[in-house]
């Protein structure tokens, strides 16, 4: 009998072909993917100086009664969906006014009838609620819950009503609405940067520093003199000298302010525009309520 052999080489090539056929099939298959029951979400929010992270899985009502069914009451509950909310602050802050180091955070909550338990835990990335013990708790407050005239069909937590140094978590589900004030000291952190940055060689923030001085009620003489050298380096921004207007009121001197408005008032007549319009209808009324 005769036996024959395919060259070596040949081989491979056939061998390299059926490899690369077989993977180019199961390259082919489709990948099945099905929705997530409660997808995931991020929320990036900055307050002032400090950012705000919140990472959760957001249910849906899809039907069902939530609270006091679904989410029972006065039982620790994950607040969303899978793993716990996680809540991170990039310094430190308070939260319902209970002090909170820069850091992340579950967020678990009691839901009751009347009354919410709002709690931020040390322990971070655990599934659900089933471990969690009130000897991690970093802060607990207590919230009323309001009623919301139409239901919110997908959990939903915010950070809203913003200002320099304050914000407010939201939490709103169902017909549901919970919120938490977070605070943060930005005037201790903020003013002792202006006075360097005034002190060194460099460029002054002189109308940044004037208006952080004037909105948080501090030293408005500073604020006064500040916003001088702004004009200077800017004498054609009528809304600086606007703002020295608003500077001088807050001070009570309302014939400075007066002449201030009034400047503004003529500069933003001859700039016309949009511009224009916007300061004429900001000065009018600065001038209306000093009289």
């Amino acid at each position: 009998m005769k036996i024959s052999f395919l060259p070596i080489a040949l081989c491979a090539l056939i061998a390299t072909s059926f490899v690369q056929g077989s993977s180019a099939t199961l390259a082919q298959e489709p990948k099945l993917e099905f929705p997530q029951a409660s997808p995931g979400s991020t929320l990036q929010q900055r307050v002032g100086l400090t950012d705000v992270e919140v990472v959760y899985a957001r249910p849906s009502v899809k039907g069902r009664k939530i609270f006091g069914g679904l989410v029972p009451h006065d039982e620790i509950w994950r607040t969303g969906a899978n793993s716990a909310t996680k809540v991170t602050f990039s310094t430190d802050v308070k939260f319902g006014g209970s002090p909170v180091p820069a850091g992340s955070y579950a967020l678990f909550t009691i839901p009751g009838a009347t009354e919410w338990s709002v709690i931020l835990s040390k322990v971070t990335g655990q599934w659900g609620s089933y471990a969690y013990s009130d000897k991690d708790d970093q802060a607990r407050v207590k919230v009323k819950p309001l009623t919301l005239a139409e239901s919110v069909e997908t959990l939903t937590i915010d950070v809203n009503d913003l200002r320099d140094d304050s914000a407010t978590l939201v939490i709103s589900w169902e017909k549901t609405r919970v919120a938490v004030k977070i605070e943060t000291d930005l005037v201790k952190v903020l003013v002792p940067k202006i006075d360097a940055a005034m002190a060194g060689s460099g460029k002054k923030p002189y109308f940044a520093a004037a208006m952080f001085y004037y909105e948080h009620d501090l030293d408005l003489k500073k604020a006064s003199a500040w916003i001088d050298e702004a004009i200077k380096e800017q004498p054609d921004g009528l809304w600086i000298i606007y703002r020295k207007g608003l500077i001088l009121a807050k001070m009570g001197d309302k014939k400075g302010a007066i002449a201030a408005a009034t400047q503004s008032l003529e500069m933003a007549n001859k700039a016309g525009g949009a511009i224009g319009a916007e300061y004429k209808r900001l000065n009018e009324s600065l001038i209306a309520s000093l009289k």
